[in-house]
């Protein structure tokens, strides 16, 4: 049965920490509670999974080693160093939010989560695993993998408010941040979707479905697109254009300009596919100039590490040897 008095919480608290002190895995921004660390290791790791995030959070903080440094770069920069990991609305929030905690808190996070969730990209879970981790805040997470294990062990399918609730709950007041972790941890690594590994769970004797919970209702289906793109080079160069400010998906960014048409399958040069949110993409590159008229302008190689990139852009021009 699932843990309800207070002594089966308390035992559930224990298992869980005890197994998480011990096979916790090694990720970089578990090195020390420092809320710039923290901070973006949480805006990096929504929506992107973990091995994705680890190069791009060091070499990040490589060219922002510091608060105060992210606060002071321009937009073009930060996006620039963020390019690969997608969803770029959420590298525009994070420089917002570094120059808001700059202006007006004094280059200090403020300590709770109510006051987190009032900075740029930080909403409830975010502004509580931050508070948790980085100020032992006693205020619960829930994600994907929270929402997973509390519902297996309760053997309810819980949502909602009443998720929030039960992860509350559960929370160890004393090591809120390590249980916070613990728990997602748990979801990432054995009470994952599909195949669940009971055997290993430290709290699988507390658990009312031991993984049997009836599956969720499947995603809508992918929607598939084809797409054409020009690849022009000369002297070193490549010629780029810049995505409008006023489009809702990666404005800004740079990529190469688009054919309209299948354009000339003869002068192919690439064909892969890339997915965006919801949509496939099935793309073809065309070496040759872009449509005549085209807005851009012409970027050396050594410049383009400089750039925002969009990341089927960047994946176009690695697969090119461009970059």
């Amino acid at each position: 049965m699932p843990p309800t008095k207070s002594s089966d919480r308390g035992r559930f608290r224990r298992l869980l920490l005890k197994w998480f002190d011990e096979s916790k895995r090694d990720l970089p921004w578990r090195k020390d509670r420092d809320p710039y660390r923290v901070w973006l290791s949480e805006i990096m790791l929504q929506q992107t999974r973990v091995a994705a995030v680890v190069d791009h959070y060091e070499r990040f903080l490589e060219r922002f080693p510091s608060l105060e440094k992210l606060a002071k770069a321009r937009e073009a920069s930060v996006l620039a160093a963020w390019s690969g990991l997608g969803y770029y609305r959420r590298a525009r929030m994070l420089h917002a939010a570094a120059k808001r905690v700059v202006k007006e808190h004094s280059g200090s996070f403020p300590p709770t989560a109510a006051q987190l969730r009032q900075l740029p990209g930080i909403g409830r879970y975010t502004s509580a695993a931050i508070a948790s981790i980085a100020f032992d805040e006693p205020v619960a997470v829930v994600d994907g993998n929270v929402e997973r294990v509390l519902q297996r062990v309760s053997g309810k399918r819980l949502a909602g408010e009443s998720l929030w609730c039960a992860a509350q709950e559960k929370l160890s007041p004393n090591r809120p941040g390590d249980f916070n972790q613990a728990m997602m941890e748990l979801g990432a690594t054995l009470c994952v979707p599909r195949h669940p590994k009971c055997s290993l769970c430290p709290v699988s004797r507390m658990c009312a479905t031991r993984g049997e919970l009836p599956a969720p209702p499947r995603p809508a289906r992918q929607k598939k697109r084809e797409i054409n793109y020009a690849l022009n080079r000369r002297n070193g160069s490549v010629f780029l254009v810049k995505r409008p400010a006023t489009v809702s998906l990666m404005p800004g960014m740079w990529e190469l300009p688009e054919i309209t048409g299948k354009g000339d399958q003869a002068k192919a040069c690439l064909t892969l596919r890339h997915s965006i949110t919801v949509t496939d993409y099935s793309v073809r590159v065309t070496r040759g100039a872009a449509t005549a008229g085209t807005p851009g302008r012409w970027v050396s190689k050594p410049h383009l590490s400089t750039l925002p990139l969009t990341g089927l852009a960047r994946k176009i021009l690695r697969a090119t040897k461009v970059i």
